[in-house]
This record gives C-alpha cells, sequence and structure tokens, in this order.
C-alpha cells in the first residue's frame, strides 16, 4: 500500500503599509521654529528701535509716497537715545570709535545730551508761543492790541514784545506809569508764563528822542530801566513768580526796532524773553564773573576744598 502524502499548505500574509507616517511633521515643526524665530526677532526689534523710528515706519505705512518724497521727520528721523549704545545705532555717532578714550566718548555723550535738551527747549518754546497766541486771540482785550504784540523765536528763546503805537502808548508820557490796558497785558502774559520752567529776562526801549530833563541827571536810560521794572512788578501781579525773573535792564535807544527810524514809536516797547537753558547758563555765569573755560577749575578747587578737613 503506497504512503499517502501530507498537503502542501501556503500561507499568505498581506502587509498593510501604514506603521510609518512619513516627515510631514517635520515640515510643520520647522514652521512652529520658523514662526518663533520671527516673533522674538519682532520683539527683539520693538524694543531697541527708537520712537523715531517707529513713528516714521507708521508715518510710511500711511502715506509712502510722501514719505520718499519729502523725507523729514515721517522717514525716521530719530531722536531718542537708546539705552546701551549712542544716539543712533545706525550711524558712526552711535558707534565706539576704534582709539576712542573715555573722556572722548563722555564728552560726546554730553554734548548729545545738550543737543537734545535744546531741541526739547526749543519745542516747548514753541508750543508756548502757540498758547499765547491763542490766548491773545480768544481774548477780547488783548485781541484789540494784537498789532502790539510781537511773537518770534531768537536763539535766546521765545521773545515777547509789547511796542508802542502812534496813538497808543504803553506808558504815560515821559513817564514809567503803565496805561490800564497795559497792565491788563502784562498780566495775563504773567499767568502764561508761570506755567513753564523757564526763568525771564526783560528789557525796557526808548527811542532816540532825548529826554527833556536830561540835564538834570535823568535820561532815557533811567526812564526805560523804570519801565522795565514797571512791567516786571505786573507780570508778578498776574501770578508770575518773581524768582523767575532774571535781569531787568533799561538800553535806551541802543536796541532801536526801527534802525532805520530811531524816532519811530514802535521803538519804544518792553521786551520780555523766555529763555532757553543756554541763555540762561550764560547770564548766570557771566554775572558770576566765571567764564566757561574756568568753570571746571572752579568745580575742581571747590571739591577740594570740601575734601579738606576745617581747621580747629
Amino acid at each position: 500500500m503506497s504512503e499517502q502524502k501530507a498537503p502542501i499548505i501556503v500561507k499568505r500574509i498581506k502587509k498593510v503599509a501604514g506603521g510609518h507616517h512619513g516627515g510631514a511633521w517635520k515640515i510643520a515643526y520647522a514652521d512652529f521654529v520658523t514662526a518663533m524665530m520671527a516673533f522674538f526677532l519682532l520683539m527683539w526689534l520693538l524694543g531697541s528701535t527708537a520712537k523715531g523710528d517707529l513713528n516714521g515706519i507708521a508715518e510710511y505705512f500711511k502715506t509712502p509716497l510722501k514719505v520718499a518724497m519729502q523725507g523729514g521727520s515721517g522717514s525716521g528721523d530719530s531722536s531718542s537715545v537708546i539705552k546701551g549704545g549712542g544716539t543712533d545705532l545706525s550711524r558712526k555717532s552711535g558707534q565706539v570709535k576704534k582709539g576712542e578714550t573715555v573722556n572722548e566718548r563722555k564728552s560726546y555723550n554730553l554734548e548729545a545730551a545738550k543737543a537734545e535738551l535744546e531741541r526739547l527747549e526749543a519745542a516747548k518754546l514753541k508750543l508756548l508761543k502757540g498758547r499765547l497766541e491763542a490766548e491773545i486771540d480768544a481774548n477780547p482785550t488783548l485781541k484789540q492790541f494784537k498789532r502790539q504784540l510781537l511773537l518770534d523765536i531768537t536763539t535766546e528763546g521765545l521773545r515777547i514784545q509789547i511796542v508802542d503805537e502812534q496813538n497808543r502808548p504803553m506808558f504815560k508820557l515821559a513817564g514809567a506809569e503803565l496805561q490800564p490796558y497795559t497792565k491788563i497785558i502784562l498780566r495775563e502774559i504773567g499767568k502764561v508764563l508761570n506755567d513753564v520752567q523757564n526763568r525771564v529776562s526783560l528789557s525796557g526801549h526808548t527811542d532816540a528822542t532825548p529826554y527833556s530833563n536830561a540835564g538834570r541827571g535823568y535820561s532815557n536810560w533811567e526812564l526805560s530801566a523804570d519801565r522795565a521794572n514797571a512791567s516786571r512788578r505786573e507780570l508778578v501781579v498776574g501770578g508770575m513768580d518773581e524768582k523767575k525773573m532774571l535781569r531787568v535792564v533799561g538800553l535806551a535807544s541802543s536796541v532801536a526796532f526801527n534802525q532805520a527810524e530811531p524816532f519811530d514809536p514802535v521803538n519804544r516797547r518792553i521786551s520780555i524773553i523766555v529763555m532757553n537753558k543756554r541763555t540762561e547758563d550764560a547770564i548766570t555765569k557771566e554775572a558770576s564773573g566765571v567764564s566757561i573755560a574756568d568753570e571746571a577749575a572752579v568745580r575742581e578747587s571747590v571739591t577740594q576744598a570740601r575734601a579738606v578737613p576745617a581747621a580747629n
């Protein structure tokens, strides 16, 4: 009897793909890392960019063609100082030069700070000028004397001049007594001036007409000084702190408003200057007898004197 063979069984295993999902997650992760890097870079730029540059960028996207054509403050005119750097890190002024000493760097930083202070002061004085002009227009009493009130910005600060007209003088003839309307003008100005920190200089002026009793020791010099002092008193009555007044002088006809016509009534005037810091310092140093060149030496002497103990 022949042997029976066992049947051959073939098993076919079907392999199902899906255990490995490919590299799509890597792309998503790379996008996430890139976005985070861009975010932190944006935060760093916003923290280190000056306010002027930010304003310039904003202005550019508002009116790009105007800024591109005209430039100016809207095109990134930075004015603030970035902490930890110079006045502007995008320019040489913000970098430490090779071979530059510490003293040279300090001197430059001081000059930059002074320039920034002068810029801010000039902006404040312009605002004060606009406020005074608005006060004049809004006040019916002052508005009628608008032609006699002259405001302008000079190298010394904001200058306010109250001038005479032919039929409307500020003072009584040949005297230092103020007219009633002049008192009103000065009191209104004094009220506004007390709102600013700047100190004030006041000068009186006359025309070239000689004073009638000049031979008895009273001339246009005394008259202009008396008129300046009378004006100072009215500014104080109006509310201005008396300590804000730094200088009161009488200049007679030496500084004419209309140099071509020395007898013109407009030369009779009171000039009030809201001084900037540079002018105030110059007057203070001049009055104290200390020159700018000697100031450092004086400070050194004072420091040394304070360091020496007092004798018993």
